[in-house]
């Protein structure tokens, strides 16, 4: 699988138009300056607006699947725009895949 490498910085939301963040370590493998996201890492969705039935229904974290590239950092897989992933509520129920927004990259692992 080919795919430009993410990063810490990567702007990437929930299918309802909350914000994703890594929480990531301030050291690390950087590309461009950012560290370079990993399966490893931590993800946390804020201001997700969701509801079902009219009750909130928020996506909170998201689970990536490491796509099989080859390419580790600390033996973790990086984390490709093209890897697959999930939203998910705080029951760890599935609402879609997350949004990454189209950038420019300097990495591309094919």
């Amino acid at each position: 699988m080919s795919g430009s490498l993410l990063d810490a910085g990567a702007a990437i939301g929930c299918p309802h138009g909350g914000r994703v963040a890594a929480t990531t370590p301030s050291s690390g493998v950087r590309a461009g300056g950012s560290v370079v996201a990993t399966a490893a890492h931590t993800y946390v969705v804020t201001g997700c607006p969701h509801t079902v039935d009219r009750l909130p229904s928020p996506c909170v974290s998201v689970r990536w699947t490491a796509d099989g590239s080859g390419v580790t950092v600390d033996g973790e897989p990086v984390l490709l725009d093209t890897s697959a992933a999930q939203c998910l509520t705080a029951a760890f129920l599935p609402q879609g895949p997350p949004v990454v927004q189209a950038a420019q990259r300097k990495v591309t692992v094919r």
